[in-house]
């Protein structure tokens, strides 16, 4: 069954929700209507009918390589608390977004790399449980504007990547909110970074082992051919 969402009748129930995070994780110099759309994932939960408990979310620029009824079954594994299913971040693109929190606290790991680091999240496959997230009271108050100032205060955060900013930013302080996800079903090939101050360390947030389920050609990378 397939239902079309208006897109400007989600962005007027968006936008009153997201209006204050969007001065901190958007492109653009001030809070615009239009780009509420980039925070769907958000406050998906309160805007969907309630008979709707799951949603996948997913970026144009992927190529699947095996069913995406297996990528459901992850909502299998969420941990107790987690509301929503994420892949890593796979360039150091918050290395550097954090570089000001790390030179204060030079003994943390946010913004390092994986196993040990949190390099944050890539929004490109998103499982968003949504019954999860309208139950939580944490989630929901992460939400709220003052959290996102305090948050965005304590870690010196001026993000340009909507969805994924945020909650790489809540990742920070409450990981137990995330199921994260293989590499593999999120294998993100953009390499721009490489070419941008981080090549010391760029393959160890880059390497991803194992067989590739979703291709992410993300800053428009050409896809590998089968």
């Amino acid at each position: 069954q397939v239902i079309v969402h208006d897109v400007n009748e989600l962005t007027e129930k968006l936008f009153p929700i997201v209006e204050a995070m969007q001065k901190h994780f958007s492109a653009g110099s001030g809070t615009y209507y239009s780009d509420a759309i980039f925070f769907l994932s958000v406050a998906m939960h309160r805007i969907m009918p309630k008979e709707i408990t799951q949603i996948i979310q997913v970026d144009l620029d992927l190529k699947y390589k095996t069913n995406i009824r297996d990528l459901f079954d992850e909502f299998n594994n969420f941990p107790e608390g987690a509301v929503i299913g994420i892949a890593r971040e796979m360039q150091p693109v918050y290395r550097h977004t954090f570089w000001q929190y790390r030179r204060e606290n030079p003994q943390t790991k946010v913004g390092d790399p994986p196993p040990d680091g949190l390099p944050g999240f890539n929004s490109g496959v998103l499982l968003l449980n949504l019954e999860a997230m309208r139950q939580s009271k944490l989630y929901n108050q992460l939400l709220e504007p003052t959290m996102v100032q305090k948050l965005t205060e304590k870690y010196h955060f001026k993000g340009h990547l909507g969805d994924q900013d945020f909650f790489t930013m809540v990742g920070m302080e409450h990981p137990e909110l995330f199921h994260v996800l293989d590499c593999t079903w999120n294998r993100q090939l953009c390499t721009w970074w490489r070419d941008h101050g981080y090549s010391d360390v760029f393959d160890q947030y880059f390497q991803c082992d194992g067989e590739v389920k979703i291709y992410h050609g993300n800053c428009n990378t050409p896809i590998p051919e089968d």
